[in-house]
C-alpha cells in the first residue's frame, strides 16, 4: 500500500478527479454521510473531488472509499492530516475530547487516557454488562412485543451509568436520552450543510441544543461529585487518578467531565444500535438465531464473564457482520494539512477528506453478496488475506476508538446474555437509519420476544 508520507514530487501527481454530478445531486448526496461515499465513488471513482461551491464560501471535499486510500488517510502519523475538519470543529460545541482534538493537542489526552481502556481494565466492567443484560432479557420475556431499540438503549444507558460514572441511572436513563439525541441531531445536521449560520446567533434550535447539554451536565457533574464520596465511582475514579506518563499532568475536572459526556454519547448510541441491528437480522434468521443460542448455551445458565468470550467466536462473528452492515460510524473525515498524496492521486491542502466505512462495508469489489447477513465471511477461513483497510468499525490508525474494547465487550456480553434467554423474532423486514452523529435506527424495530425453553 502507498503511504501518507510525501516520498515523491507531489505535483507530478494527477489531482483527484471530480465527481461528474450536478450541483443539485452533490448538494442532496454529501447529506447522506452512509450512503453518500458510495454514490460518489460509483460516479467519480475511489477518490473523487466534491465542490459545493466557490471555495471561499464552502468547503472543498474528498471522497475515498478504498482500503488503499483509507490506509493513506487514517494511517498517517506524520501531520498530513488532521481533525480541523468542519464535523469535528463544529463538534467542540460539546467540549474538548478524544474525538475531536487537533492532533498537537489530543496525543498528551491519549497519552493520559489510554491506560484506562485496556482490554485488561474494561474486564473489570463485565459483570456490570452481564447483570444489566440479564435484567434486560428478562423485562423483553415479559413484555413479549418490543421496540428493540428503545429497550437496547435503555440496557447500554444503564451499563455506562453504573460502568462509566459509578451510578445506578435508573429512571434518569429515560430522562437523558432525549437530551442526548437532540444534542447529536443539531451538531450533525449544522456540520452537514455547506451554508451554516454564525455560531453565535441565537436560534430556537441552538436555544434547544444548549438546554440539551445542560441537562447531560447535570447527569455527569452529579456523578463526579458522586465519585469523591464513593467507591464504586466508575470510570471517573479512574480518569481522576489518570496522569500524563510524559509531563505527569492529571487531567482537570472540565477535561474529565468533556471526555465523559463524548463517552457517554458515543457509546450509548454505538452499542446500542449495534445490539438491536443484530437481535433484528437474527429475528430474521431463526436458524441462525440457534446456532447462537447453542453456542451460549453450552457455557451453562451462569453469568458471562469475559473469559467466555474466547468460546463464543459465532457471537462475535455475528457481531461484526452488523458492525459490517450497519457500522457505528459510516465515515471518518479528516483535514488535509498539506498538498497529500491518497490513493494515488493529489489532493490539495486545505481540503475536507471523507474515508467512506460504510461504502467499503458494502462495496461488491469487496465482499460477496455485499449485502447479505452472513457471519460466516468472518470465519478464520474466510477471512484470511482480507486486507484490514476494508473493515473499519471502529476506525483505524492511531486515532482508532479508544473505547473499542468496551463496545466489543459490552455487545457481546449482551448479545449473548439475551439470545441465552430469549428467542427474538422480527416483526418488520427493514431497519431504518439515521444519523444524529453515529449511525442509529431510523424509527422503532419492533419484535416479539419469548423465554426459550430449558434445555
Amino acid at each position: 500500500m502507498s503511504t501518507p508520507e510525501v516520498t515523491t514530487d507531489v505535483s507530478a501527481l494527477p489531482l483527484a478527479p471530480d465527481v461528474p454530478m450536478g450541483l443539485r445531486e452533490r448538494l442532496r448526496t454529501v447529506q447522506q454521510f452512509h450512503t453518500g461515499p458510495a454514490r460518489f465513488r460509483d460516479a467519480g471513482g475511489p477518490v473523487t473531488m466534491v465542490r459545493l461551491g466557490p471555495r471561499r464560501f464552502v468547503p472543498v471535499f474528498a471522497v475515498v472509499t478504498s482500503p488503499e486510500g483509507a490506509h493513506d488517510v487514517l494511517a498517517a502519523s506524520d501531520g498530513a492530516f488532521d481533525k480541523e475538519m468542519i464535523v469535528h470543529v463544529q463538534n467542540r460545541t460539546f467540549g474538548d475530547n478524544l474525538f475531536n482534538l487537533p492532533h498537537e493537542r489530543w496525543k498528551p489526552r491519549r497519552r493520559t487516557i489510554q491506560p484506562v481502556f485496556t482490554k485488561k481494565q474494561v474486564g473489570t466492567y463485565a459483570g456490570h454488562m452481564a447483570v444489566t443484560a440479564e435484567a434486560t432479557a428478562t423485562t423483553l420475556a415479559a413484555h413479549g412485543t418490543v421496540d428493540l431499540d428503545a429497550e437496547m438503549r435503555h440496557m447500554t444507558l444503564q451499563v455506562l451509568g453504573r460502568s462509566v460514572l459509578g451510578l445506578d441511572l435508573g429512571d434518569r436513563a429515560e430522562e437523558l436520552g432525549p437530551p442526548v439525541n437532540r444534542m447529536l441531531r443539531w451538531n450533525t445536521g449544522r456540520a452537514l450543510r455547506p451554508v451554516r449560520a454564525p455560531i453565535w446567533l441565537p436560534t430556537p434550535a441552538r436555544r434547544r441544543f444548549h438546554q440539551a447539554l445542560k441537562a447531560v451536565h447535570a447527569v455527569v457533574d452529579d456523578a463526579i461529585d458522586h465519585a469523591a464520596e464513593s467507591e464504586d465511582s466508575g470510570l471517573i475514579r479512574l480518569l481522576q487518578d489518570a496522569v500524563d506518563p510524559v509531563t505527569g499532568e492529571p487531567l482537570t475536572r472540565a477535561q474529565i467531565r468533556d471526555e465523559l459526556i463524548v463517552f457517554i454519547i458515543a457509546g450509548h448510541d454505538t452499542t446500542a444500535t449495534t445490539l438491536s441491528y443484530t437481535l433484528w437480522a437474527l429475528g430474521r434468521d431463526q436458524v441462525l438465531q440457534d446456532r447462537v443460542a447453542s453456542e451460549i448455551r453450552a457455557l451453562g445458565d451462569r453469568p458471562l464473564t469475559i473469559e467466555d468470550v474466547p468460546d463464543l467466536p459465532l457471537t462475535v462473528q455475528v457481531l461484526h457482520e452488523s458492525l459490517r452492515l450497519c457500522p457505528p460510524a459510516p465515515a471518518f473525515g479528516r483535514l488535509a494539512m498539506r498538498e497529500v498524496v491518497v490513493g494515488g492521486f493529489r489532493i490539495p491542502a486545505g481540503t475536507n477528506v471523507v474515508v467512506g466505512a460504510y461504502a467499503l462495508h458494502h462495496d461488491p469489489a469487496l465482499w460477496d453478496e455485499p449485502e447479505r447477513f452472513d457471519p460466516d465471511r468472518f470465519s478464520p477461513e474466510r477471512s484470511e488475506g482480507r486486507s484490514r483497510w476494508q473493515f473499519l468499525p471502529f476506525g483505524a490508525g492511531p486515532r482508532s476508538c479508544v473505547g473499542d474494547h468496551f463496545a466489543m465487550l459490552e455487545a457481546t456480553l449482551g448479545l449473548a446474555t439475551i439470545v441465552r434467554a430469549v428467542r427474538v423474532e422480527a416483526l418488520g423486514d427493514d431497519f431504518p437509519l439515521a444519523l444524529p452523529f453515529t449511525m442509529t435506527a431510523g424509527g422503532p424495530i419492533p419484535a416479539k420476544v419469548a423465554a426459550r425453553q430449558p434445555r
